[in-house]
């Protein structure tokens, strides 16, 4: 016969279990979705992935790994809605494995599905890249340039436009100052030239 304080305790304690197993569920997050690397280059990398709608999320966490390799790196993210984290340092020409988690009030999610992806070597980058492809970062240098080649140009055409106006303006002052000056020489010879006598020599007294 089972005593009614043992029933009781039984009783109460898988109260307990289904209460923690509610708060638990409730709790629980997905596991992170579309995890995707873009962006690869020889030492970075952009991890980016999606979350369930209605998920509490507050955060992530990044775990990885060289192909391998136990060596773990761990990036987590708090207070934050974004849903794309950057790689840095990694080494060329090498495979990493790549797992995102969410982060809640509760607690991590399980982690997404492995990724994995291999860095290229330098010069494959290199040969990748055809001459006549142009960057974002080149055309803004070329933007630059152009800008500053109109900049002096304008400048100097501004100068040679200012040299111009004072040489017209000093040539007019000059060309009006010309008929006065031409008068003046004409009156100061007729003041010293001496004056002419009348035909017929010096004029005699009558006696």
């Amino acid at each position: 016969m089972v005593k009614p304080g043992l029933s009781a305790a039984v009783l109460l304690l898988l109260l307990g279990f289904l209460s923690v197993s509610s708060v638990n569920a409730d709790t629980l997050l997905s596991a992170p979705l579309n995890v995707t690397i873009k962006e690869i280059e020889v030492n970075s990398a952009v991890v980016t992935w999606e979350i369930l709608e209605g998920d509490p999320v507050i955060g992530f966490a990044i775990t990885q790994q060289k192909k391998d390799v136990r060596m773990l790196r761990f990036i987590q993210e708090v207070n934050t809605t974004t849903r794309s984290c950057a790689l840095w340092d990694l080494d060329e020409d090498t495979e990493y494995i790549v797992h995102v988690q969410s982060i809640s009030m509760g607690g991590s999610s399980p982690p997404s599905e492995p990724i994995l992806f291999r860095t290229p070597k330098e010069s494959e980058k290199l040969a990748s890249k055809s001459p006549d492809e142009v960057t974002m970062e080149e055309v803004g240098q070329a933007a630059q340039l152009r800008a500053g080649e109109l900049i002096i140009i304008v400048v100097v055409l501004i100068m040679w436009a200012g040299v111009i106006a004072l040489f017209c303006r000093q040539y007019d002052i000059i060309k009006d100052n010309e008929p006065n000056n031409n008068k003046d020489k004409a009156k100061n010879s007729s003041e010293c030239s001496t004056p002419e006598h009348p035909q017929g020599g010096l004029l005699r007294s009558n006696v």
